[in-house]
């Protein structure tokens, strides 16, 4: 087998994590996520899972190359999440820190591409 094939270094998935809560600021994180998935940008991924302990999905997060949460509110459930779950080295977008304020700030394509252009920022290597 050649040096090539045999090499594992490949590089990892990058996950995105978003707060997907009741308020117009979650769907508004939760959409922004799905465009970045659908994008290309990164793989949206179950926040859930990963707070349940579910081993395979902490496992892929472990592989991850990069880790973003998308955190709808200042509560930051989704960068809460992911700490108690033992990830300490993401990215972080906060909602309210590009303006969008819960209770004032519908899922508009306006907001949405305000989030996952600080999104891409973000997680540009």
């Amino acid at each position: 087998m050649s040096e090539a094939a045999s090499c594992s270094c490949s590089v990892g998935p990058r996950l995105i994590f978003a707060c997907s809560g009741a308020a117009d600021v979650g769907e508004v994180a939760d959409r922004a996520a799905r465009q970045l998935s659908r994008s290309g940008v990164g793989q949206m991924y179950c926040l859930s899972a990963v707070a349940s302990g579910n081993p395979a999905p902490l496992e892929k997060t472990r592989a991850a190359s990069a880790i973003l949460a998308i955190d709808a509110c200042p509560a930051a459930c989704a960068s809460m999440v992911l700490k108690k779950a033992g990830f300490t080295d993401f990215q972080r977008v906060q909602l309210a820190e590009l303006g969008l304020e819960k209770g004032c700030s519908p899922a508009t394509q306006e907001n949405i591409d305000s989030v996952v252009a600080a999104a891409r920022r973000v997680l540009q290597p």
